[in-house]
């Protein structure tokens, strides 16, 4: 069974995009994947103290919660990760998950001098976001550090939902289309995974 690793990466709980991904965790299962879901506000892990400990073997020097994460990462058939948006990136918490997958790029692309393309894509992720504003350019510069956080452990984006002007805890359920949406398109992840050899 195809397994898919639900990353929750607000601080709130039962904020707009945990309730989004919820959603598509529902709907992942309903295909029939096995979901794992991982709460980051709920681990201690460091930030990256960029003291490249990782050069030797590709795994990250400092003991902590990251550890067990990184091996979760590399073992899923897909990814679901969902951030809220603040100052136009993903949260702190996010970002600190994917500062701390520099490993990751130091044994890709380093150690075992992985090519910079073509690209390797062995797992399917879908990107949830939602944001306060109505930026027009809200979600770009989290669109981009996603793209490259996904090919550290070779997943290629392979959908984003993006929601604009939800801020207050509760704001989601005033849009049913939206919840529908996520269920829809975390259903649609696994049969993708499911046909990944």
């Amino acid at each position: 069974m195809k397994t898919t690793l639900a990353i929750y990466g607000s601080p709130r709980r039962k904020g707009n995009t945990a309730s989004l991904l919820k959603r598509a965790v529902e709907g992942a299962l309903q295909a029939g994947a096995q979901v794992e879901e991982v709460v980051l506000r709920d681990l201690k892990i460091s930030p990256c103290l960029e003291i490249y400990g990782c050069r030797k073997t590709g795994r990250c020097a400092i003991q902590d919660d990251f550890q067990g994460l990184y091996d979760r990462l590399l073992a899923c058939d897909g990814l679901m990760l969902a951030s809220p948006i603040f100052f136009y990136t993903v949260s702190a918490h996010t970002k600190i998950l994917m500062d701390r997958c520099q490993s990751l790029w130091v044994k890709k692309y380093w150690i075992d001098k992985n090519p910079f393309s073509p690209k390797i894509v062995k797992r399917k992720g879908l990107f949830i976001a939602v944001g306060a504003t109505r930026g027009k350019k809200l979600f770009d510069g989290a669109l981009l550090t996603v793209r490259y956080f996904f090919d550290t452990f070779d997943a290629e984006l392979w959908q984003s939902l993006f929601y604009r002007g939800l801020d207050f805890e509760g704001d989601i359920f005033e849009h049913p289309e939206y919840l529908q949406e996520a269920y829809s398109s975390g259903h649609a992840l696994a049969q993708a995974e499911a046909c990944i050899i």
